[in-house]
């Protein structure tokens, strides 16, 4: 797997779910809802991209989206992850 290509395909996922309000990740949260998706990357290597939506410590708080994202070998073993958090008042935690 290419590490950098495999960062880039997980940045790219969690800029556009950062762009999302608080209410509509909240609402995920509630649904403990895990998206999953397989992404062609300009080489041509097919990834396997998961993004949970998690409450952040206690309901109806802070959100976390959690991405992680691997080519469906060993590295499915020790994906390569990120995540970020958001308020309810729709501010980044921790950045």
């Amino acid at each position: 797997m290419n590490k950098s290509e495999a960062h880039s395909i997980l940045s790219e996922c969690l800029t556009a779910h950062r762009s999302r309000p608080y209410a509509e990740l909240a609402a995920r949260a509630s649904e403990a809802a895990v998206e999953t998706s397989e992404v062609a990357a300009p080489s041509g290597t097919r990834y396997q991209l998961e993004v949970q939506f998690l409450w952040d410590g206690k309901p109806n708080a802070d959100v976390r989206v959690m991405g992680s994202v691997d080519d469906g070998g060993v590295r499915a073993f020790l994906p390569v992850t990120d995540s970020f958090i958001v308020a309810p008042g729709g501010q980044f935690v921790g950045q």
